[in-house]
């Protein structure tokens, strides 16, 4: 059985993603085994992993460098055995270098970029960011370049709450663009490494979608 580590270090979302991933998975072709967990050793050797997040930045890698061994187990799996990662909201934000929110604070850097503050041209566009908005691959591109949005169309709309996004400093990484008064990235995969900005547990059928390829992804 695929065992699916959910990392629980204090996020908001924690409750809503188990209960998406445990549906998610119960309408999958197989078994999974859904563990909300902080231990090292469950994480080291998980299949797949998911970092939720909610709030700032800051404050939910501090949360997380406090889960003693958390991040170096995160590292065995993910960097090291090539377990998939899917990072939600602030989880996709933590993969970069470092996010500028409160401050300068450094990230786990396994995607380079820095995670920076929305600045709409269109002063209707209101921070924080929130509610239904449509995904779309980067430009130039037909379709997704990944398994994790098997079945989703261009456009789809996803959920979001967030005043800041993910700034790569390789394009090749960017899976998704979302327009808020000016594009700003929205997913992105690197090896077995995903990340969304949006709220895949909050985006019913879609978000259930994608939950449901990320169990199913074998990078």
């Amino acid at each position: 059985m695929r065992r699916i580590a959910l990392i629980d270090y204090g996020s908001g979302n924690l409750a809503s993603a188990e209960k998406a991933l445990r549906q998610a998975g119960a309408a999958g072709p197989r078994a999974y085994e859904i563990v909300t967990t902080d231990d090292p050793d469950v994480i080291a050797r998980a299949d797949a992993v998911v970092l939720p997040g909610v709030g700032a930045f800051a404050a939910c890698m501090a949360a997380l460098r406090a889960k003693a061994g958390v991040v170096d187990a995160l590292s065995e799996a993910c960097q090291r055995r090539g377990a998939a990662f899917l990072g939600i909201c602030v989880g996709m934000q933590l993969l970069a270098d470092r996010g500028e929110e409160f401050g300068s604070t450094p990230g786990l850097g396994w995607i380079e970029g820095e995670v920076k503050r929305l600045k709409p041209a269109d002063i209707r566009c209101k921070l924080p960011h929130v509610g239904w908005n449509g995904i779309d691959p980067p430009l130039g591109r037909q379709a997704f370049g990944a398994p994790l949005f098997h079945d989703l169309a261009p456009g789809e709309p996803m959920y979001f709450t967030h005043a800041f996004a993910l700034s790569p400093a390789d394009p090749a990484v960017i899976a998704a663009r979302t327009d808020h008064g000016g594009a700003f990235v929205s997913a992105v995969v690197k090896d077995n490494l995903a990340g969304v900005q949006f709220h895949p547990e909050k985006s019913q059928g879609a978000g259930a979608r994608l939950l449901g390829n990320f169990l199913e992804w074998r990078p």
